[in-house]
């Protein structure tokens, strides 16, 4: 498989795993406790992935930690709640849905980067597709709901271009990084819970089985997937893939909950995927074939990996100065056919022929001796240089 696919489906799968937290809230969960669900899915996660990794943050890297943890974890997850509570799902869903539009003009203010057109309107037919499968007539419009899911998706779509604009320091991973995230992410939101729903509930065992599940699979796997591919992938392309939790969400309330979708909702699904499918496809070039997949250009600040290093003793090579050199040094070379033979010879036998040892050997052969004069630049007819 191509390399670009692959990281395209483990990104992918982040958003999948976040499609189940509907059903695992609605069936394993206490009731109207949003705000400590947050916490605690997010929380033990870090902690979880600090204690494995065991790097703290230095430098700049405090205060970036705990803006991309604030916007992606601490006020993405209240402000989604909220709106949760104030609207009905499927205007959530299509709210959040905007976030790849919204990343794209956040990519040409930060990043400097045009989005592909194919990538514009494949955010506007995806947008279109959830539209047809979650929402449903009569759906509530409160303000307060709606300003607070566009809030939501702003922090979240500002988070993953600040993740690509800033990267990761040199030597931390993926882990390493949404460790931090998750820690400072999940302390923020501790203050929110506290003032609106009081102390935490007690869970008994279904409840422990999915906050497991939304800590393990859907909040330290998925956001590391997440920004392992924010990190390789264009981040408008990224952001396509969000579609998918909606469409998530419907496809397990359909299979494990037994809810119906008309012919609309089927095609808004269809519609759905194929625009998030062919936001993935990569640009034609010149010839009109697919470009070869390239690796995301490094950033400042982001970890670049060690080239092979050469052996002790182990030369970098002739070089042009070395190739000048040996046909000008060649003993015996009466001829430019002689002189060719002999830069032949020598790159044939690698870099060892030019090491330091056989140049001065072959740099004294050619040396003027205080016996025998220097051969003069300014004449003409050509002079034989006989080796001693």
């Amino acid at each position: 498989m191509d390399r670009r696919w692959a990281d395209t489906l483990l990104t992918a799968a982040a958003p999948a795993a976040w499609g189940s937290t509907y059903l695992v809230t609605t069936e394993l969960l206490p009731p109207d406790r949003p705000m400590w669900s947050g916490v605690i899915r997010a929380l033990p996660a870090g902690l979880l992935l600090l204690a494995l990794t065991r790097h703290r943050p230095h430098g700049t890297w405090w205060w970036r930690a705990a803006v991309l943890g604030a916007l992606n974890i601490g006020a993405f997850f209240p402000l989604l709640f909220l709106a949760a509570y104030r609207l009905p799902g499927g205007t959530a869903a299509v709210l959040g849905a905007t976030q790849p539009l919204l990343v794209a003009g956040l990519t040409v203010l930060v990043l400097a980067e045009r989005p592909r057109p194919r990538a514009l309107a494949a955010a506007l037919a995806a947008l279109a597709g959830v539209t047809l499968v979650v929402l449903r007539p009569g759906a509530g419009l409160d303000p307060v709901g709606i300003a607070a899911g566009l809030a939501a998706t702003a922090a979240m779509g500002a988070g993953l271009v600040l993740t690509r604009r800033w990267g990761r320091p040199p030597g931390v991973g993926t882990a390493t990084a949404t460790g931090w995230q998750l820690t400072a992410g999940g302390l923020l939101a501790v203050p929110p819970a506290l003032l609106v729903e009081g102390p935490p509930p007690t869970p008994d065992l279904p409840a422990l089985a999915g906050y497991a599940w939304l800590a393990l699979a859907g909040t330290a796997l998925a956001y590391t997937l997440w920004f392992r591919g924010a990190a390789r992938l264009p981040v408008t392309q990224v952001s396509l893939l969000g579609a998918l939790s909606p469409l998530t969400a419907a496809a397990l309330g359909w299979a494990v909950l037994g809810q119906a979708m008309a012919a609309w909702q089927l095609t808004g699904f269809v519609l759905a995927v194929g625009a998030t499918v062919a936001g993935q496809l990569p640009p034609r070039d010149a010839t009109g074939r697919r470009a070869l997949w390239r690796p995301a250009a490094r950033r400042p600040g982001s970890a670049r990996r060690p080239g092979p290093r050469r052996a002790a003793g182990q030369s970098r090579g002739p070089g042009w100065r070395g190739m000048v050199g040996s046909i000008r040094r060649a003993p015996g070379a009466s001829s430019p056919a002689a002189a060719s033979g002999s830069v032949k010879r020598a790159a044939a036998a690698g870099p060892a022929a030019y090491d330091s040892r056989s140049i001065q050997r072959t740099s004294s052969a050619v040396q003027p001796s205080p016996e025998r004069p220097a051969i003069s630049r300014s004449r003409r007819n050509a002079t034989r240089v006989s080796s001693s």
